[in-house]
């Protein structure tokens, strides 16, 4: 049995450039955004972009305004050393930030090191970028001196973490957390992560408009999930009816439901769609189309307080 032992990501080891943010801008100058009642977004697990044309394919013809992909690859040998965010948003000509989860130790080398982490695109500008770097990790991935460097082992340094940054659509201000929860873990672990982020967006407005959306890793329809997201004054549009499988069957897993878009604020999810017709990725994509509302209109006689006790401490 494999035992898989938490640590806090105050850990020694702070690898270089980890904590840096990329950032581009291909939204094209000329063309001015006019106001805005409603964007459409698509969220996506991408296996690192190994199919790319695939994925490029798919989001030119999806044409959404808001774009947040997980598992993105940056120099890495196995996706041809490529900038994977600024190759995509370059291609749609979109603005992007993109944030390290990790430095993939099997993909580059000490002079050209390998990252993967989180892309956020838009045809809108995008500012204030930083990363959450979760407190509450599994050690699974940590390089171990009696294991060799082995593509198979996936060796890592760096930790899970939530990428955050401002979208300014036509004067209004929405914030976009774009989450990448561990895999190697249990619920726990996953449900600590979420509600350090839940936590984060109280520093919010309530008249700001909020998404938490990416690879969550299980199932928020189930268990204690449902009802923190309530009291944390979120929104789950792809929780009603059956839930549809996000990640296909494989010879470990049957199909889930582990990619999801919550929203909060004064802002509403309409025709949640997942495309399993869609090829590229071992995730399919999902979108969303995210309209402006009243604050009243959002959160009518909602609890206000988040289950403070089952925030993970300092």
């Amino acid at each position: 049995m494999t035992l898989l032992l938490l640590f806090s990501t105050a850990y020694a080891e702070d690898p270089s450039g980890l904590q840096e943010i990329e950032s581009g801008r291909f939204a094209p100058a000329a063309w001015v955004p006019g106001p805005a009642s409603s964007i459409r977004v698509v969220v996506w697990n991408i296996d690192r972009g190994l199919q790319l044309s695939r994925v490029i394919d798919f989001l030119r013809q999806a044409k959404p305004d808001l774009v947040l992909l997980q598992e993105v690859d940056l120099n890495a040998r196995r996706t041809h050393h490529l900038d994977v965010a600024r190759e995509i948003a370059e291609k749609l000509k979109m603005n992007y930030v993109f944030g390290r989860e990790f430095q993939e130790l099997t993909q580059g080398s000490r002079t050209s090191p390998a990252y993967h982490g989180q892309a956020t695109l838009s045809r809108w500008p995008l500012s204030n970028p930083r990363l959450i770097r979760f407190r509450e990790q599994s050690n699974f991935w940590r390089p171990r001196w009696f294991l060799p460097r082995m593509e198979l082992l996936q060796e890592r340094l760096g930790g899970r973490m939530a990428l955050v940054c401002d979208v300014n659509v036509a004067g209004q201000t929405l914030v976009a957390y774009n989450l990448h929860l561990e895999s190697r873990g249990n619920d726990r672990l996953r449900g600590a992560q979420l509600l350090e982020v839940l936590h984060d967006s109280r520093s919010y407005s309530s008249a700001v408009p909020l998404i938490v959306a990416g690879d969550m890793n299980f199932d928020l329809s189930q268990g204690d999930a449902p009802e923190r997201i309530r009291n944390a004054q979120f929104r789950n549009s792809f929780a009603d009816g059956a839930q549809t499988a996000t990640a296909p069957s494989s010879f470990f897993h049957r199909g889930r439901p582990i990619d999801w878009i919550l929203t909060g604020g004064p802002i509403q999810g309409s025709d949640a769609r997942v495309y399993q017709s869609v090829s590229g990725s071992d995730h399919f994509p999902l979108s969303l189309t995210l309209s402006f509302t009243s604050l009243s209109a959002s959160f009518p006689e909602q609890p206000v307080e988040i289950l403070r006790s089952r925030l993970p401490s300092h």
